[in-house]
């Protein structure tokens, strides 16, 4: 189940690692006005959300529990050795038995939004949990005022299922959220391939 690296065009999922520290942080850095009001906060008021450290131990022990699928979304530039880091994917809350579902999140550099970024790695995301991993349903909690994360979800055909009063703990308050959701049935010939079939 992990690692495993996704690819479409010039868009890479890998794992995400320590050694992405500095990248990470630069990316993130220069982002930190876009990304602030879709932050995930401490409900508690003390201490702070972890290190990136911190983070990448956290998401590689869920990962190693088939909890959780954290990957890095990088883009290939031409003339450029390797991929560079623009955004991040995590597959979270992944729930076998009787409900095989996940949910999934993620954010990217402003540089490179409305490019087609982040709707062409969720949909390779959902595809490997759907047909690799035998998941059956994928949902995705968007704050109704984000208007380009709503566009996501549009393009790929994901299904409102409603709103969520207060439901995660966002940018210092309790955060209502829209759910949205597609099951393996709905999309048998996959996302991707959709996807790409409408650009």
């Amino acid at each position: 189940m992990w690692p495993v690296n996704l690819e479409s065009g010039d868009v890479v999922l890998r794992p995400i690692k320590y050694r992405d520290k500095a990248e990470w942080t630069q990316v993130r850095a220069r982002n930190a006005a876009w990304l602030q009001p879709w932050e995930a906060s401490n409900p508690m008021g003390q201490g702070q959300l972890p290190t990136f450290g911190g983070m990448v131990r956290s998401l590689n022990l869920q990962a190693r529990e088939a909890a959780a699928l954290p990957f890095i979304i990088t883009e290939r530039f031409p003339g450029q050795k390797k991929p560079a880091i623009v955004g991040q994917l995590t597959v979270s809350s992944i729930m076998w038995g009787s409900a095989m579902t996940a949910t999934l999140g993620y954010w990217v550099d402003q540089d490179r939004a409305g490019r087609g970024i982040v709707p062409t790695a969720v949909a390779l995301a959902t595809d490997h949990c759907f047909k690799t991993l035998g998941l059956h349903r994928m949902e995705i909690n968007i704050r109704p005022e984000n208007a380009a994360s709503l566009r996501v979800v549009e393009k790929l055909g994901f299904r409102d299922e409603g709103l969520r009063p207060r439901f995660l703990h966002i940018n210092g308050v309790w955060a209502d959220h829209r759910s949205f959701a597609l099951t393996s049935e709905e999309v048998p010939e996959g996302i991707l391939a959709r996807w790409l079939a409408r650009r």
